[in-house]
């Protein structure tokens, strides 16, 4: 064997074990020390919120629209009843200052921060965003808290190795692991989505905890679940990078102040880039514009279609509004359009959303419960604020109670329970339970099976007696 050959094989097998080495040290040996670290910064939240029902003051019921109905509802005795929640938080600042989702705390009476699964403290509620799920609270204390720093998002890759921290199931101070699955989801439960998808274990209860890199940092806010049992490696988080803009304001001003355009938009598609002679499908298509809106007087028509913001790239329609909302107010940009197969440019000075007439339309209005008369109680149909709020899985289905009389045969349940299924029937809308309970008594049962999610969301199967 030649010196020659025998020096080459040396050299291969050391550079494969150095190929090995450095493959090796990607993949982290231990989360513990990390997690060690940041732990302390981590917060377990509960909230109690009272919820206030009246009991028929008669000796019967008024017929359902009735209006007697709504003449003596307010004779009731009023019943008090206390919903509690759990969720999760981080501290940002060495006063105590605790990010979170907005669906954690909202409602709430009392809210209480777990420290490091050591020290319980009150918090009062700075500002809260339910556009984009998040809140800012301010521990009742003089303590000096250990805060975390938030981390670039926008460098995050998929495949970035991640680690969440939480209070799953009230479970406080658990930790998992995993990589990001995802960048840019949109799972239709918020106004402006951008979230980071993740495998790592994110179950009820982790809303509002923060997803962090293997440098420590903050990289994104957990906030939804998919799946109907929990974690099924599939969770979503808010990037920090967004909601870092939205933090500052509700630090600062107690509320928000986006940027508004005042078009609606839709989305450009082949055959609409081919008509318009456009290279490819991009950009945003203005359906419609506001009237007084920044748009009408910056000369943007409907049929127009934005390319550019700002000298942003408007790669696909859903960009557009998160790029305005992140745009300060009163600022003049400039805007590329299509019109006529030709670019232009329009100044447009932006107004903010939360004061415009635009945004006051599109708040939702109060929705209207039904009276289950067989059941002695009311409820309404579950909505998808519903299921955000509560991080259900997005295709639930069901009913939530509103009210329960005292003669109730559901008594032992509470508002804001919600009723999924009913005799191994799916519920709906509020016509189904009525229906499967009508049935139930022509068929002569004295009992019959709900499935219900609790105020703790967990998933039950109730027996009730029929009266």
């Amino acid at each position: 064997m030649s010196y020659r050959f025998l020096k080459t094989l040396v050299f291969s097998i050391i550079l494969i074990n150095f190929t090995f080495s450095s493959n090796s040290t990607s993949t982290p040996a231990s989360f513990a020390d990390l997690a060690e670290k940041l732990m302390p910064s981590v917060v377990n939240i509960s909230t109690t919120q009272t919820v206030v029902t009246r009991s028929n003051p008669f000796p019967f019921e008024f017929p359902p629209g009735s209006p007697f109905e709504d003449m003596f509802k307010e004779f009731g005795t009023p019943q008090k009843r206390k919903a509690s929640a759990l969720g999760s938080g981080f501290i940002i600042d060495s006063k105590g200052l605790v990010v979170t989702n907005n669906h954690v705390i909202k409602g709430a009476d009392d809210i209480l921060v777990r420290v490091n699964g050591d020290k319980e403290y009150s918090a009062k509620i700075i500002g809260a965003d339910p556009l984009s799920d998040l809140a800012v609270l301010q521990i009742n204390s003089k303590d000096i808290f250990t805060p975390v720093k938030f981390g670039d998002s926008d460098k995050a890759r998929i495949g970035d190795w991640v680690i969440a921290i939480g209070n799953p199931f009230g479970l406080g101070g658990t930790v998992t692991s995993g990589i990001i699955s995802a960048r840019n989801r949109s799972i239709g439960l918020a106004r402006y989505e951008d979230f980071i998808q993740t495998d790592a274990s994110i179950n009820q209860g982790n809303s509002g905890g923060p997803l962090f890199n293997m440098d420590g940092n903050v990289i994104g806010i957990n906030t939804a679940i998919l799946g109907q049992s929990g974690s099924i490696g599939i969770g979503f988080a808010i990037p920090s990078n967004s909601a870092q803009l939205v933090i500052e304001q509700l630090i600062k001003y107690g509320e928000t102040k986006r940027g508004w355009l005042g078009v609606r938009i839709q989305t450009v598609t082949k055959e609409i880039a081919e008509a318009e002679k456009l290279k490819k499908p991009y950009g945003a298509l203005v359906s419609s514009v506001a009237a007084g809106s920044p748009s009408e007087k910056g000369g943007i028509k409907a049929g127009d279609i934005i390319l550019e913001f700002d000298g942003k790239l408007i790669n696909e329609m859903k960009e557009l509004p998160m790029i305005v909302a992140q745009t300060k107010v009163g600022k003049t940009v400039k805007v590329k359009i299509w019109r006529n197969q030709k670019e232009i440019y329009k100044k447009i000075t932006l107004g903010r959303l939360e004061t415009s007439d635009d945004f006051k339309a599109s708040k939702p209005k109060p929705i209207k419960s039904f009276r289950i008369e067989n059941l002695k109680a009311e409820v309404r149909p579950i909505t998808k604020e519903d299921i955000l709020n509560r991080n259900l899985p997005q295709n639930t289905t069901g009913v939530v109670i509103t009210k329960i009389d005292n003669e109730s045969p559901i008594n032992s349940l509470s508002v804001n329970n919600i009723i999924v299924e009913a005799e191994k029937r799916k519920i709906k809308t509020p016509g189904d339970l009525d229906n499967v309970i009508k049935s139930a008594i022509v068929a002569k049962k004295k009992t019959i099976v709900v499935v219900i999610y609790n105020n703790q969301n967990q998933k039950s199967y109730i027996g009730i007696k029929l009266k």
